[in-house]
């Protein structure tokens, strides 16, 4: 197999004209990677690609003197150019390096080269997880997939950058990536784009060891570790912005279909119920020929098994709160899985986050752990029976899947009609209601369990005021912060209104996506934990523990609750601002907070709620966003995210006003309308 390193370089950079020539200690910068390229093990020959413009002759002159490789191209399609140098060198294995790295380390290099060659991969890297230094980036690919995306890939960023179509096509493509085996490296910027980085890499370069050899990134650790300040010097820009303004350049994503997915779903439903784990994954809740199986995601986006590229508005239905491959969670899982999962006693990790809980929620005085929402929910409900000595519950909300609550509402079926009376539902900023279920069980009612907020704001004084009912009709009141912990507030709801509960249960976000969830409340409540059983297998795991810690310690260290709060509030503006533009004010708001609001249709005289609603998921699915009616924002969101909702926004209300002018939407909707599963809030 022959496998060449070809080097994208050229002359006309913006930022920092003539930077493949200029010296770097001595020799110019392309020599350095020239360099490095030739050292790294595996690889057969070394070739620069570069353009055909004049500007860069003096580039292709210096390859000619120094024997090395040179193919020329169109200047606006490096992709094409890739192909010009692998077919002429007749390459099979192809690895991708640049002229703006020529700190490259051949050993990082050529433990790429390995991982694809002994995994019998299409493509591997060390940047599709951002873990190594700016500056270090290889990848290497197969000619067949070079070919492909050669032939495929359409959109102006796809081409300038040569792998995203690989990157995005992970279902098609097999990839892996080399992760950096020490931790910080990602906020390392050792790349040569502006004249910043120049005077960084001269710098570092005078202070290198002697040596015939290329420098490791050891080498050039050891140098900044001795003078940090260094790092100061190009600390400020931003990583990978040119790959971001070509994406902005390119507009929506595109959009290549979910034949993939169809085939996908097909499959799975003949081996899983509804083909999917939760109702609100599933093929009920999309329109028809909506994405149905992703592969991967990064920051607060997604890409599904057809190659398309998604801002994502669910989020694995709230919990990604950070985004996706967060540096700060994925470190301390990795840190952890190293040591161990589940363990056949408790592990220091179990205390080191129920101390950091019970120091950021105000109801926090002892904690236990469960695995998910409903797991939370359920343990508070039991124990405020256990506590009070009573058997029946108000619930004012959604609370999960278990009996106790299921059962009293329409989705009841296999629930015993015993259990589903001893919970009544009560609907939010009603103290009346309240008042009468109270009234019409004296003494029998345990607790009342509820949302502090969903997408209705309490009425001034509302949640004081349930509070004063139920400790005075012996109750306990309980605060379901599954949803509003780690995104209204650091400690919840309780802590934005003000309003203590006795116990509350919290998940989702808590572990930006590994499972765990918590419940937590007053000490002699919590002692009922040691009479009660609440006990699971994995309720100490530790990989979610973990997350869980590096969640919070963020969330401490960083403006994570402030941004969201930020971007929420943008695209709310944004959208409203939309919605008028098209006419659509009367028949479309948003609803809730910031960090999670909602997006309420009213009905037409000649469509339902649930066509236009279908419609417009429609179009915003085949617009570059994943969708299910709610704003869920997460720190990894960008302004350019933002920019690519809005952009779908306008296409699908554009869109949703013709439909609705003609009076025939219903009869002219592209799939059957989507039907909720129950009404939840």
């Amino acid at each position: 197999m022959n496998t060449v390193a070809i080097i994208q370089a050229r002359q006309s950079s913006t930022r920092l004209p003539g930077k493949a020539l200029i010296d770097l200690g001595g020799r110019p910068v392309i020599a350095w990677v020239v360099d490095a390229a030739r050292a790294i093990p595996g690889i057969d020959a070394v070739v620069v690609a570069t353009t055909g413009q004049p500007a860069d002759d003096a580039l292709a002159a210096w390859c000619a003197e120094h024997r090395v490789g040179c193919h020329r191209g169109p200047e606006d399609d490096v992709l094409a150019r890739f192909l010009i140098a692998a077919r002429a060198e007749n390459a099979d294995i192809v690895m991708r390096l640049t002229g703006d790295c020529p700190l490259l380390d051949p050993w990082v290099a050529g433990s790429v080269v390995a991982l694809r060659r002994r995994g019998g991969l299409d493509y591997a890297s060390n940047t599709a997880t951002t873990t190594w230094p700016d500056g270090l980036d290889c990848e290497i690919f197969t000619r067949a997939a070079l070919e492909a995306a050669g032939a495929e890939a359409d959109q102006p960023s796809e081409r300038e950058h040569v792998t995203p179509f690989l990157r995005a096509n992970h279902h098609r493509f097999r990839q892996a990536c080399i992760v950096a085996p020490l931790p910080g490296l990602s906020a390392e910027r050792w790349t040569l784009d502006e004249p910043r980085d120049l005077d960084f890499l001269r710098q570092v370069v005078a202070r290198l060891p002697s040596s015939p050899l290329p420098p490791s990134h050891l080498d050039v650790l050891a140098v900044l570790d001795a003078d940090p300040s260094l790092r100061d010097v190009n600390r400020a820009i931003v990583r990978d912005a040119g790959l971001a303004k070509s994406l902005r350049a390119d507009g929506a994503p595109p959009y290549r279909g979910t034949r993939q997915s169809a085939a996908l779903l097909e499959r799975a439903r003949k081996v899983i119920p509804l083909g999917s784990q939760t109702f609100s994954k599933s093929h009920i809740q999309y329109p028809d020929g909506a994405p149905m199986f992703v592969t991967h995601g990064r920051g607060g986006r997604v890409w599904d098994v057809d190659g398309n590229a998604y801002v994502d508005l669910v989020l694995g239905l709230l919990p990604v709160v950070l985004g996706y491959q967060d540096p700060d969670v994925d470190t301390a899982v990795r840190t952890q899985l190293s040591e161990g999962i589940s363990f056949s006693l408790a592990t220091e990790l179990e205390t080191q986050l129920a101390e950091r809980l019970v120091d950021i929620v105000p109801c926090a005085e002892a904690v236990r752990f469960g695995k998910n929402g409903t797991d939370a929910t359920s343990a508070t409900i039991r124990l405020a029976r256990a506590f009070t000595g009573r058997d029946r519950v108000i619930a004012c909300g959604y609370h999960g899947w278990q009996d106790w609550y299921i059962g009293a509402t329409s989705r009841n079926k296999g629930v015993p009609g015993a259990v589903s009376d001893l919970t009544r539902l009560a609907p939010y900023n009603d103290l009346d209601a309240l008042h009468a279920l109270f009234k019409a069980h004296p003494g029998e009612i345990a607790a009342l369990i509820m949302e502090p907020m969903n997408t209705t704001e309490p009425a001034p004084g509302y949640l004081e005021s349930v509070r004063e009912l139920v400790h005075a009709n012996g109750a306990l009141l309980i605060f379901d912060e599954v949803i509003t912990g780690f995104r209204y507030s650091l400690g919840g709801a309780q802590s934005l209104f003000g309003v203590t509960p006795d116990l509350s249960s919290f998940g989702k976000a808590m572990g930006n996506g590994m499972p765990i969830s918590a419940v937590v409340g007053r000490a002699d409540i919590m002692h009922e934990m040691e009479n009660i059983f609440f006990s699971g297998t994995f309720g100490g795991e530790a990989l979610s523990l973990a997350a869980a810690i590096a969640v919070i310690d963020k969330m401490k260290r960083e403006p994570v609750i402030e941004r969201i709060w930020q971007l929420g509030n943008r695209l709310a503006d944004e959208t409203h601002a939309v919605i008028a533009a098209h006419g659509l004010s009367d028949l479309v708001s948003l609803v809730g907070k910031a960090p999670w609001k909602l997006m309420a249709f009213k009905p037409h005289p000649t469509a339902r709620v649930e066509a236009i609603k279908t419609l417009f998921a429609h179009h915003v699915l085949q617009n570059g966003v994943l969708y299910l009616s709610s704003h869920n924002i997460c720190y990894g969101h960008t302004e350019d995210d933002l920019g690519v909702v809005i952009r779908a926004y306008d296409i699908a209300f554009g869109k949703l006003a013709e439909e609705l002018a003609t009076g025939r939407l219903e009869d002219r909707l592209p799939c059957a309308p989507v039907m909720p599963i129950f009404k939840v809030r």
